[in-house]
């Protein structure tokens, strides 16, 4: 059974602005919400959102596009009342993203993304390439920031709700200028980030967490436009320039006067800049559209800028055949503890430390914490409880503050540490409890 959705109809843009109801699957986890907008013989247009934000960020390029493009655009799992069915990584949203376009019998598309958008668009392109005719990389980055900086920001929603979120989001994604004479735009914004689901939204914080394509930017073969506001600051020109020099056909264009979120802020320059790349460099699909007049210049393609890190070799797997836990239990000790702790505990290893380090990330994390009996945070559950009972505390402090990103929350590690006053006895569980309410002030705190 289907259940179609409707939304605000977009600014009239002449006959050929047609516009079809969204629809999404209530039976299955494979599909996401959608629309259309535009004649039903053009060639397909997808554009994907930023988190926090819905399909109605785009609204502004609709009339614009759909004289040229049936322009398909879809809300991420648990933003703008669409079903909270998480994911967890861009790989997974990019497979439902094609899930539905197969459904729908779309083949080949062209494809802009914003921020968590563009990183869906990259994965599509690299895992996908025939699908991917074109693409736009709109605010986006190869990594975002640091993963421990949005299990953070994981943390803060999972403890205080969404409102944090939408109190700042004005200053991630507008100038202070469009903030202050836009007061209406800004509160629309706010408004599509509380309406969120949190859960849905946690989840999209693991899956940047997770996103890394540094290495493999070299693989996208799709002639790429990346655009970035001049004053971003969640992904500025800086990891522009990094997209350009590691994409073989990309070009930049820098916004003048725009943030984060470029495509609300300055609607005509990211319009007509999208308009001119994808009527020039979609010559396969496009070749009848004409290219509009009088439409921004693009830079010619950029110069590599910056070296991209190869990855850090791993030790080989071992005489026995069987693979070496080192890779995968590295892996889970970053994403338990955070890049900060354990950078800081490898930086400090030295030649009588580090055959130790070297076994705690083996045999600790690649042998038992990656084992599928118990899941994060039972394991963090049982953790914490030792800890108290050994009298460990100058290690609680890591594993409250992993607890807290495995997914328990402050009302629960209290419930841990009261269970271990029973059990390990009074005084252990009040110097725990001293540790753990530091922790917890300064991991849910929320940060500009």
């Amino acid at each position: 059974m289907r259940r179609s959705r409707e939304g605000p109809t977009p600014s009239p843009a002449g006959k050929c602005a047609i516009w079809e109801r969204g629809r999404v699957s209530e039976t299955t986890t494979e599909t996401l919400q959608y629309r259309f907008d535009g004649p039903k013989d053009a060639p397909i247009l997808v554009l994907g959102p930023s988190l926090g934000t819905s399909w109605h960020m785009w609204d502004r390029q609709i009339p614009e596009l759909t004289p040229h493009w049936r322009v398909f655009r879809y809300d991420l799992p648990g933003h703008g009342g669409a079903p909270a069915r998480p994911a967890t990584a861009i790989g997974d949203l990019a497979d439902r993203l094609l899930a539905t376009l197969d459904g729908l019998g779309v083949q080949r598309f062209g494809y802009a993304g914003c921020s968590i958008g563009g990183a869906i668009g990259a994965d599509l392109a690299l895992r996908h390439p025939h699908r991917v005719a074109s693409l736009a990389l709109v605010a986006a980055s190869p990594r975002f920031g640091s993963a421990d900086e949005f299990r953070q920001r994981g943390v803060v929603v999972r403890t205080n709700g969404l409102e944090p979120m939408a109190r700042t989001a004005p200053e991630r994604w507008f100038t202070p200028g469009f903030a202050a004479a836009q007061p209406a735009i800004v509160d629309w914004a706010v408004q599509m980030v509380r309406t969120t689901d949190p859960g849905c939204y946690i989840a999209a914080c693991e899956a940047l967490a997770a996103f890394d394509v540094r290495g493999e930017l070299g693989r996208i073969t799709a002639p790429t436009l990346v655009l970035v506001g001049a004053e971003d600051r969640v992904t500025g020109p800086g990891d522009a320039r990094t997209l350009v020099a590691g994409i073989p056909d990309a070009r930049l264009a820098l916004v003048p006067g725009a943030s984060h979120l470029a495509p609300v802020e300055q609607p005509g320059a990211v319009t007509d800049l999208l308009l001119t790349h994808f009527s020039t460099a979609w010559q396969d699909t496009l070749a009848a559209i004409p290219v509009p007049p009088s439409t921004p210049q693009l830079s010619a393609p950029v110069l590599p800028v910056a070296e991209i890190t190869a990855a850090t070799p791993q030790p080989e797997a071992g005489t026995t055949g069987r693979a070496d836990p080192y890779g995968p239990g590295l892996k889970i000790r970053r994403e338990v503890l955070g890049d900060a702790h354990v950078d800081g505990a490898l930086a400090a290893s030295d030649e009588f430390t580090e055959d130790f380090q070297e076994l705690v990330t083996r045999y600790a994390w690649g042998e038992v914490w990656s084992r599928e009996g118990l899941d994060r945070r039972t394991r963090s559950c049982v953790t914490l409880t030792a800890l108290v009972a050994s009298g460990h505390l100058e290690s609680l402090a890591a594993h409250v503050r992993a607890a807290l990103r495995n997914g328990l929350t402050p009302a629960e590690i209290k419930e841990v540490l009261m269970q271990t006053a029973v059990y390990c006895g009074v005084p252990a569980a009040g110097a725990a409890f001293a540790v753990a309410r530091t922790v917890i002030q300064e991991e849910t705190r929320p940060r500009p």
